[in-house]
């Protein structure tokens, strides 16, 4: 039953994949009212708010299908190159007025080059002198000598989203694979750096493909996760998904609580609009705001 899956998560123990496929079907009132006894038991009411800037935007050499930066969208994206220092810091002073813990610098394109890591490096360091911020990067897909670089600089933690399930991510994009997303995680890693990693709900995937996301970021060690909720944007492949159903969004976010009980489970990108419509039920309204922190 539900009650001793929540029991067994609860108290040290790990369910199988069965069991989530258990849960994507059970009742739902039930299942958020365990999963949020399991986000209390290891969470209580704290939660970790993270600020993301763009530190180099357009220009984009992957395909992924459901970004307005991509090689397939037809919309036009306005670029700019890597800012400088002197920006970057002035940014992170603002953010680090609101008593925000994490800050992260998120560049499009395949992988940021060595040039600019150099160049981002120096206001990464001027950001741990001068401010309380805890800095992150989403630099796509680097080697372990670039993260040791970033680490030297004061970089704590990484963020590479896996996006899907590994049979599902080739049909999102062709440009990249899911063995280069795993093998940037486990360079990462091995620098010395705590990692990040999601994925976003909406892409035509089904429940049992979210699950197998959620037990791969488990076999990595994945302690931070953000959950994005994709807004269709016109000009994409995807420009015509339908969103989510509320409801459908909360079971999501309940099974991925017993899958990574431990994990700071994080609403990212797509929240405003989906979350909106989730206070309209009453049981997101009682359990949305502790179960998905």
């Amino acid at each position: 039953t539900i009650n001793d899956l929540k029991d067994k998560v609860i108290s040290g123990g790990l369910i199988t994949i069965d069991d989530a496929l258990f849960l994507s079907e059970a009742d739902l009132d039930d299942l958020c009212k365990a999963a949020d006894e399991i986000q209390h038991t290891f969470f209580g009411n704290d939660f970790d708010i993270c600020a993301v800037v763009n530190v180099k935007g357009g220009k984009c050499s992957e395909n992924c299908v459901y970004c307005s930066q991509s090689t397939c969208a037809k919309i036009p994206v306005k670029a700019h190159a890597m800012i400088s220092p002197e920006l970057l810091l002035r940014h992170a002073r603002l953010r680090n007025l609101h008593d925000i813990r994490h800050y992260c610098l998120v560049s499009s394109g395949k992988r940021v080059s060595d040039k600019d890591i150099d160049k981002i490096c120096s206001g990464i360091k001027a950001i741990c002198r001068d401010t309380k911020l805890s800095v992150c990067t989403s630099f796509g897909l680097l080697g372990e000598e670039q993260f040791r670089k970033l680490k030297e600089a004061g970089v704590v933690r990484i963020h590479n989203n896996l996006e899907t399930s590994r049979r599902y991510f080739p049909y999102l994009c062709t440009s990249h694979t899911y063995d280069e997303k795993i093998a940037t995680i486990i360079a990462a890693k091995k620098a010395g750096l705590e990692v990040c990693s999601g994925g976003i709900f909406g892409l035509n995937e089904t429940p049992e493909q979210r699950v197998e996301m959620a037990f791969e970021l488990k076999r990595l060690g994945i302690d931070s996760v953000p959950l994005n909720l994709l807004t269709p944007i016109p000009g994409t492949p995807f420009e015509n998904n339908k969103p989510l159903k509320p409801l459908e969004i909360l079971r999501a976010y309940a099974v991925f609580r017993f899958i990574l009980p431990k994990a700071l489970i994080r609403t990212a990108g797509g929240r405003a609009v989906s979350f909106t419509h989730l206070r309209a039920h009453e049981t997101a309204a009682n359990l949305v705001c502790r179960l998905l922190l």
